[in-house]
This record gives structure tokens, sequence and C-alpha cells, in this order.
């Protein structure tokens, strides 16, 4: 038994969940929400010509949040399960198969990724897998209302300290032992995910680009399929 890290987009999702989300919307937001998301994508081009894709994805998900404010959770959820019925076309469904393989070995399942958490958990409902969620986070007053706000992105490098720090917390918990932490899978797609894959000890790349096909072969890294 051991940790099972799992990416989403590219990897476990093989469409383009920004897209997805821009679908949902349009069949949700009304004028007032568009307004706000128009604005935040503007920033985040900008964001992303100066700054590169992660300063691109964290202001598109911060537009999103701040069209999101005011939400119950079951007003968030109609909007994510939309999103989850909209794209089970695009989901990789033997990675899928893979997962529940390494769910009845006994292992520990995490979907790591920079999506947002409402839309992740609202995925893995649906395809029925037990798993751990490590993503960027929506936040939620205590009375269950959206803030508007998101937390930090999960990609590169930060999905390597998160990973650290929830082995270290569930070994101090006692629900995982040293050999388990040591038995440390990853299924991801790309560049930014090479911290990841140095960091675990069986890297498995999934829908590589020719870039990534290259980096690959050169670490000596599976592909899967």
């Amino acid at each position: 038994m051991g940790v099972v890290t799992v990416d989403f987009d590219g990897t476990l999702y093989k469409g383009n969940s920004f897209k997805m989300m821009f679908q949902a919307a349009n069949r949700t937001f009304g004028l007032k929400q568009w307004a706000v998301v128009g604005t935040g994508i503007v920033k985040a081009i900008t964001a992303g010509l100066v700054k590169g894709k992660n300063a691109f994805r964290m202001q598109f998900f911060k537009a999103f949040a701040k069209s999101f404010k005011g939400m119950t959770d079951a007003e968030l959820d109609e909007f994510f399960n939309k999103l989850v019925e909209m794209g089970k076309h695009d989901v990789h469904y033997d990675l899928i198969h893979t997962i529940r393989e390494h769910e009845r070995q006994g292992d520990h399942i995490i979907v790591l990724s920079g999506a947002l958490a409402p839309f992740l958990k609202a995925f893995t409902k649906e395809m029925g897998l037990d798993v751990h969620i490590i993503s960027t986070e929506l936040q939620i007053d205590g009375n269950g209302i959206c803030t508007g706000k998101v937390g930090s992105l999960i990609n590169g490098h930060e999905k390597v300290n998160h990973v650290r720090k929830w082995i270290e917390r569930q070994k101090q918990l006692g629900n995982l032992t040293k050999a388990e932490a040591n038995e440390t899978w990853a299924y991801a797609d790309s560049e930014s995910d090479v911290p990841l894959f140095q960091f675990v000890k069986h890297p498995i790349v999934v829908n590589p680009d020719d870039t990534m096909k290259k980096i690959a072969m050169k670490e000596g890294w599976a592909l899967f399929g």
C-alpha cells in the first residue's frame, strides 16, 4: 500500500476545464456576474502575458470566485454539478479504472490539482471515487456563504509541499505507516508537475505533449497506457 496522487486537468480530465466553466456559467450567470468575470479575465490575460501560465490561472480563478460571492453551498453544488455533467465525455476513464485498482489495493488516493475544490468534490462524487482532495480552495464563511475569494493555487512546488504536509499529518495520526509513506505514486501530465514527479517513487506521465514525452524519456519515467 502507498500514497497515490492524481492530477486533474490534462490527466484525470482530458478536456479544458476553463472552457467548461465558461459554458456552465453561460447557462447560469446573469449580466452582473458576467461583468465581474469579464473584468477578471482581462486581468488574467495581462497577468499571463507578463508572469506566465500560473499567474493566468490564479487570476482566472479569482475572477470566477468573485462571481460566486454570496452563493450558498447548495447554489455552488448546483453550478459545479452542471460542470461535471457537461464534461463527462472528456473524463479519462482508463485512468479512473486504474485509480479504482489502487483503491482495491488499499492505497491512499489524493486528487492533487490547482482546480477549484468544489469542482473536484462534485467530480469525484459523480465518479464514485473514495479520495482525498488537495486543491485550490473556494473560501466559505461560517454561514456556508461564498466570500468571493480563493486560497493559494496548488501547482508546481506547492503540490509537493502540500503532499509532504499531508503525509506527515497522516503519520502523526497513525493513518499512514512509514512504509506506506515511502511508496508514492504520481499520475500527471505537464512540465509544472516535474517537481512532483521528482518527489515520488513511481512517476507516471499521462497524456503528455511532445515536450513532456522528451522529459519523460530523459528521466526514465513511465508513460500511462
